[in-house]
């Protein structure tokens, strides 16, 4: 297996742990210095606050994965996931179509780093 399509694989466990809300999983994933960045410059390094912070935007959501795109050097691999996202808003309407990319940086076979742009807020205050 090459290291690209090993950083692919754990970063889809990844993401399957945390749709699952499989904290101690997903965390499995992550160097003990790991930091991920969502819109609005929201910056964790706790998977719980993020899903403390979540919670005050959504009731549930899913991604459907149109394609990954990975790239390696000698110092690890950057794992780009395109699609876009599902669920459910506080007041019980669901969304769907709504695009997102996340990027993320593997080295060492652990994800150090999570960089997510998506158009959810944009949603959520009403646009389209």
């Amino acid at each position: 297996m090459t290291s690209k399509n090993k950083a692919e694989i754990i970063v889809r466990e990844f993401l399957g742990a945390m749709e699952a809300r499989d904290l101690e999983k997903a965390k499995s994933f992550l160097r003990s210095d790991f930091s991920m960045v969502f819109p609005g410059n929201a910056v964790f390094t706790e998977l719980s606050d993020l899903v403390s912070w979540s919670k005050e935007r959504y009731q549930s959501i899913a991604k459907t994965y149109e394609r990954f795109d990975t790239c390696t050097d000698e110092e690890g691999a950057i794992v780009y996931c395109f699609g876009t996202l599902r669920g459910v808003w506080l007041n019980g309407d669901e969304f769907s179509g709504i695009r997102f990319i996340d990027r993320f940086g593997v080295h060492d076979g652990v994800i150090f780093d999570q960089r997510v742009w998506n158009d959810l807020e944009i949603y959520r205050r009403g646009g389209t």
